[in-house]
């Protein structure tokens, strides 16, 4: 057999074995349902509990990378019946959990969200990038079986499950805008892993390689994938900037917690600064100090004034205004009358001989005749 025959040969069986492998994990059937259901209500239970150990139980229990992976594997194949039947597993499974989360939500009637939800309505390009990446990874653990074990980090890392539930919380709750950012994170993963794994495929796999770019599936996702960078890059920008302005704030909180301590004599032997805190709303910004003082005239208008006028030098143009809040220490307490002069401090003379005589110092015991 010439070795051109025999490299095809052996490719037709490689693809072989791959088809049967994903149609397998494209199977809807009871494995399936039974998955989907106890990953949907350990979700919503857990997102309502505002658990994050439960919700990363959930993810793992979560069944549907498998006909997303699918998905990815007919898209190159260029076979759109297979690729329909594992789209129709996966919407399934979404619809399934979609009902159980608000099924879950009208009944418990959470009056507010914890922070497990409110995270997974702002979606941006982190997430896709992560998305793209473990989609990738996912398919190369799929291929290469000695990497199976990192499934179960990647479904933590990508989670398919939590976004919906968080969607079908919101819509019990009727808060649509949370609803409509937890579905932007949904499909931001489920593209960003469809198209990492049609990437990691063609690259791996031989057979594959060439038959992305030549697959209107394939293309049309990828297309997809990228007009998500519109709603996630604002999200994007708008966190950098909210990192940015924190960062700032937290310099600008330390420059003013060192000029009282260093600009005012006083702070630190008569008086201790308590909190600070800057309110960003006012124009110009207003710093305002809590300080624990002794002396109720310290520190004075006139050691404030030089702070301020210290702050607004190192931090021009930009211009604050300084008040320092004075809380007053009292000393409380009776004064008894003073010890006689012939009484000796009390420790003064060491204490262990009023106890026990030191080993050293005890007698020895009489010798036995």
């Amino acid at each position: 057999m010439p070795p051109y025959a025999s490299t095809a040969l052996a490719h037709r069986r490689r693809l072989d074995q791959l088809r049967q492998e994903f149609q397998l994990d494209a199977h809807f059937g009871l494995v399936f349902i039974v998955l989907t259901i106890g990953s949907s209500l350990i979700a919503s239970l857990g997102l309502l509990a505002n658990s994050a150990a439960v919700v990363i139980g959930a993810m793992v229990v979560a069944p549907w990378i498998l006909p997303l992976q699918a998905m990815a594997f007919e898209v190159l194949r260029g076979s759109f019946p297979a690729f329909l039947r594992a789209l129709r597993t996966l919407l399934v499974g979404v619809a399934i959990g979609a009902g159980i989360s608000v099924l879950v939500g009208w009944l418990v009637s959470m009056p507010s969200f914890g922070e497990e939800v409110i995270t997974r309505t702002n979606p941006n390009l982190l997430d896709l990038g992560v998305a793209l990446a473990a989609g990738g990874v996912a398919m190369f653990a799929k291929l290469r079986k000695e990497a199976i074990s990192a499934l179960a980090g990647l479904a933590i890392a990508v989670a398919l499950m939590p976004p919906v539930c968080v969607a079908g919380l919101s819509v019990s709750a009727g808060a649509w805008q949370q609803a409509y950012g937890a579905s932007l994170l949904f499909l931001t993963n489920l593209l960003g892993i469809l198209s990492g794994a049609m990437v990691a495929l063609a690259l791996l796999e031989r057979p594959f390689r060439g038959r992305l770019m030549r697959s209107r599936l394939g293309l049309t996702s990828l297309v997809l994938t990228a007009l998500l960078v519109l709603p996630l890059g604002g999200s994007f920008f708008n966190l950098l900037g909210r990192s940015r302005q924190k960062a700032e704030a937290k310099g600008i909180e330390d420059l003013v917690a060192q000029s009282l301590r260093n600009e005012t004599l006083t702070l630190g032997r008569d008086s201790e600064l308590e909190s600070l805190r800057i309110d960003w709303e006012a124009n110009p910004p207003l710093i305002v100090a809590r300080v624990n003082v002794k002396d109720p005239g310290v520190p004075s208008f006139k050691q404030v004034a030089a702070v301020q006028e210290f702050i607004n030098r190192k931090l021009a143009p930009r211009r604050f205004r300084l008040v320092v809040q004075r809380l007053a220490i009292e000393v409380v307490g009776p004064e008894p009358a003073p010890n006689p002069v012939n009484l000796s401090p009390f420790f003064s003379e060491p204490i262990w001989p009023l106890l026990v005589e030191p080993p050293e110092l005890q007698p020895s015991p009489p010798a036995q005749p």
